[in-house]
């Protein structure tokens, strides 16, 4: 899951930082009990993952693995931006990875009984093994498809998924960047600023 790339998409409001890593975890109708700015988090997530399948420098990177990966390219896609973000975050973020998810990690912790129960089960292993900044680290990400592939309901190639990151890397780089600057755009957010 690209959580890293949904936090850095998003507003920037804490709620709008909530509701983006909520995203994944509300599936259907969002609840009417769940504030307005939480449920503009989540619609936003889902507005990510929309222009994200429409996206041509998405689908390049897609194109760009090996086929034999089928329909977990998208979620290769996902898990790589991530890495390639965590690891450029100084040229797109003015704070420092490290406080940003601390920041994120505070939220968590503050809104805990907010989360949907799939995400208060992750959240204490998010925090407690820094997972927005460990994406830094390829190994992390070998980590993540292994986890991944476990947990899809019929056998992948996921967990083999690492070298392709390394084989396809200044394409996957330049990619990336691209499009982050078209998702802003389409989002309506200015890059960050300090």
């Amino acid at each position: 899951m690209n959580f890293l790339m949904h936090l850095y998409l998003s507003d920037g409001s804490d709620e709008g930082l909530l509701g983006n890593l909520m995203g994944d975890f509300v599936k259907g109708a969002i609840e009417e009990s769940c504030s307005p700015l939480l449920r503009q988090g989540i619609e936003e997530h889902r507005r990510i993952d929309a222009f994200a399948q429409g996206n041509p420098f998405f689908q390049k990177s897609r194109q760009r693995l090996d086929p034999k990966f089928g329909h977990c390219r998208g979620i290769m896609v996902d898990i790589f931006y991530d890495h390639i973000l965590a690891r450029e975050w100084h040229r797109h973020h003015p704070q420092p990875l490290e406080d940003f998810a601390a920041h994120v990690y505070r939220l968590l912790q503050y809104n805990f009984d907010q989360l949907p129960p799939d995400l208060q089960r992750i959240a204490p292993r998010m925090i407690e093994h820094d997972w927005l900044a460990g994406y830094r680290n390829p190994q992390v990400i070998g980590r993540v498809l292994q986890n991944l592939s476990r947990r899809l309901s019929r056998p992948t190639p996921l967990a083999q998924g690492l070298p392709q990151l390394k084989i396809h890397y200044p394409q996957l780089l330049e990619d990336c960047r691209q499009f982050i600057h078209a998702a802003r755009h389409h989002l309506g957010h200015p890059p960050p600023t300090g």
